[in-house]
């Protein structure tokens, strides 16, 4: 990627109106804030400048990110956090799925989520009408997992009609120290490959994916700021940089979390208008 041309912090502040952050990979990993992320978040916050944070988590509520994020010194309102959690009250208002039966993987959070669209909480071994999957924390991963298959399966057997629904398209996320952890998009996969084992001829065993790379998550962010003068900030090619391509917006690829600097020649829709080794990388 060194084709891709690099650029400093003090360039992407100053060359966009809005920057669109993610938040674990860029600004943080599950044991704190990255570096160059504090002085960042406190350089926007002190000038006023519009920022949101752009994320895939939908296993907290945005004032539980914030709680979070303020504990790694990264001072971020609620109000500026998009969750794709979020988006699945639109979802659930456009498929008329107010009171619908559904069981849920995922935190607490997750649930509340689900909960707020108007969703009622079955558990995974009752009949459902939408699996909605949030997290892999939250829940005993290999027995739930288990009962949501076999009540899915029997489901599909009686020609129900079920919505499967996935909050977090992300495979993988960065843990720090060089671990990373299965995330959200990694169950959905595994769910659909079983499906399509036992109903190789059904169309309807694919999961509807919300958060980045899809449109809906830049929409809600630009309807948020006003203006599509946005930049995207992120360390994932086919989410963060794939999505802002999708929706034509320049994009950054920091090289702090699941994308590192030794990719080789990207398609278009996968390549950044620029990167940068990390938030704390010296001017050049």
């Amino acid at each position: 990627m060194a084709d891709v041309p690099q650029i400093t912090v003090d360039e992407l502040v100053a060359r966009h109106e809005v920057l669109l952050l993610d938040a674990y990979g860029v600004l943080m990993d599950s044991s704190g804030s990255l570096s160059g992320a504090v002085e960042l978040i406190d350089r926007l916050n002190r000038a006023g400048r519009p920022y949101h944070i752009l994320t895939n988590d939908s296993s907290r509520l945005p004032a539980t990110s914030a709680d979070r994020y303020r504990s790694f010194g990264l001072d971020i309102d609620a109000d500026r956090i998009v969750s794709s959690g979020s988006l699945i009250a639109h979802y659930f208002q456009s498929q008329s799925l107010a009171g619908a039966r559904c069981a849920v993987l995922g935190t607490g959070d997750s649930l509340r989520y689900v909960d707020g669209a108007g969703g009622h909480i079955v558990p995974p071994d009752e009949p459902f009408d939408v699996l909605v999957i949030g997290g892999v924390s939250g829940f005993p991963f290999i027995e739930t997992m288990d009962s949501v298959l076999s009540t899915l399966l029997r489901r599909m057997d009686e020609d129900a009609k079920v919505h499967l629904v996935l909050m977090n398209p992300d495979m993988l996320y960065p843990r720090g120290n060089g671990r990373f952890g299965i995330a959200a998009g990694s169950i959905a996969l595994a769910l659909e490959a079983a499906l399509r084992l036992r109903y190789p001829d059904r169309d309807d065993v694919e999961f509807v994916r919300l958060g980045k790379p899809h449109a809906a998550i830049f929409e809600e962010a630009q309807r948020r700021c006003g203006t599509r003068d946005m930049l995207m900030v992120g360390d994932q090619l086919a989410t963060d940089i794939r999505g802002a391509n999708d929706f034509g917006i320049e994009s950054v690829l920091v090289e702090t979390g699941i994308t590192g600097p030794s990719m080789a020649a990207l398609p278009a829709n996968l390549r950044p208008t620029y990167r940068m080794p990390s938030l704390a990388a010296p001017s050049h």
